[in-house]
C-alpha cells in the first residue's frame, strides 16, 4: 500500500509491481523506486525526434492551439509547461503572433518565467511525467490568472482498456496516468470553475466568459 502523489489518499497493486491504484482519485501511478533518475529520465526526453514544423506533430497538438487562437487574443499571455526540445505549441501561435513562453525543467529551465502570471497555459503530453503531480497544479494553478485557462493533453485511462496491452504506459517516464475521475479531483482541489473532456483534451477554466 502506498500514498499517492497526487491526493495522497492510499492506493492498492493495480499492475504487477509496476503500477498502484489510488483508492480516492483513481490515479495510477509508478511507485518510486520504479522511477528514472534524473540523468536518465532526460536522456529519454532527448532521444525524442520532435520536429515542431513537422505537420503530422502539429495536428497533434491542434486542440490546443485551436483553441487558444480562438479564445484568446494575440496581446494575451501564454506559457508552454513541459515544452520539451521544439514545441509545435510555440511555433504554430508564435507564427500567429501571440506572445507565449516555453518552460521545460530539462531544455528551457528559466526560473524567471514562474514569477509570472500567464492568461493561459499549455500543458502538452507533460502531467504523466509529473513525479510529484500535487506539487506541479499546484504551480501550475498559482502561475494563472484570474480569468484563465489551462489545456492539457494526455492519455486517459478507462476501465474498458486492457492495461496489460495498453501503449501508454510501456514508456518508463509515464509515471502518473489519470482517470476522468482524477481530472474531477483536480477540478474541485484546485478550484477551478469548469472543466471539459474531449478524448485526450482536457481543458480547466476560471474565465467568466
Amino acid at each position: 500500500m502506498l500514498i499517492c502523489p497526487l491526493c495522497k489518499d492510499i492506493s492498492t497493486p493495480f499492475y504487477k509491481d509496476e503500477f498502484y491504484e489510488c483508492c480516492g482519485c483513481g490515479g495510477i501511478f509508478r511507485p518510486k523506486e520504479k522511477l528514472l533518475d534524473n540523468e536518465k529520465e532526460k536522456q529519454r526526453y532527448e532521444s525524442h525526434t520532435n520536429n515542431s514544423d513537422d505537420l503530422g506533430y502539429q495536428n497533434f497538438v491542434s486542440p490546443i492551439t485551436n483553441a487558444v487562437l480562438k479564445e484568446y487574443k494575440k496581446e494575451d499571455i501564454g506559457l508552454d509547461f513541459g515544452c520539451g526540445k521544439d514545441s509545435p505549441i510555440v511555433k504554430i501561435l508564435k507564427t500567429n503572433y501571440y506572445k507565449i513562453f516555453e518552460y521545460d525543467p530539462y531544455f528551457f529551465d528559466d526560473k524567471n518565467l514562474l514569477k509570472q502570471k500567464y492568461d493561459y497555459i499549455a500543458c502538452c503530453e507533460a502531467i504523466e511525467h509529473f513525479y510529484n503531480p500535487k506539487k506541479e497544479f499546484e504551480l501550475l494553478k498559482s502561475l494563472l490568472k484570474e480569468n484563465s485557462t489551462l489545456y492539457l493533453m494526455t492519455g486517459i485511462y478507462k476501465d474498458s482498456i486492457d492495461f496489460s496491452k495498453w501503449w501508454y504506459k510501456n514508456d518508463l517516464t509515464h509515471v502518473f496516468i489519470y482517470r476522468e475521475k482524477t481530472f474531477e479531483w483536480i477540478k474541485k482541489e484546485f478550484e477551478f470553475e469548469n472543466m471539459s473532456i474531449e478524448k485526450n483534451f482536457i481543458k480547466f477554466s476560471n474565465r467568466k466568459d
